[in-house]
């Protein structure tokens, strides 16, 4: 059990060092890699879960997500382009070896990818300060 806790928390720490890159590098969405962190850190450790919700990046990136609110546009362009072109280089070196059935599975993972973040994920418009004022 401790080993599993163990390899917990270093998967969620490559998650959250693969996350602060892909805050920073526009080629590589941090959203899944936060998520992931996430998930490890929840599992694994209360305190390290407690510590990772107050950091900048999870508050940034995936708090208004996690809250059921949604995401903003732009980061949902993000992680829409970014899977469409990794996903699209393993297609052509699929389908350039004639491996047709796997390039179909690809295509349908990529379709249900767009959809998803299209139509399953909410719009997340961030309060301006008059609104916050406001209330």
């Amino acid at each position: 059990m401790k080993i599993k806790k163990i390899a917990l928390v270093v998967v969620g720490f490559i998650g959250v060092g693969l996350g602060a890159v892909g805050a920073v590098v526009p080629m590589l969405p941090a959203f899944p890699f936060l998520m992931l962190a996430a998930v490890c850190f929840a599992k694994s450790s209360e305190k390290l879960d407690t510590w990772f919700k107050g950091t900048k990046l999870y508050k940034n990136n995936l708090e208004t997500y996690v809250k059921g609110q949604g995401m903003t546009k732009k980061t949902k362009i993000k992680v829409m382009i970014t899977v469409t072109l990794l996903m699209s280089f393993g297609f052509f070196m699929m389908f350039r070896k004639d491996l047709f059935v796997p390039c179909g599975i690809l295509g349908a993972v990529w379709l249900f990818h767009i959809l998803y973040f299209t139509f399953g994920v909410k719009n997340y418009t961030p309060a301006t300060k008059t609104e916050e004022e406001s209330k």
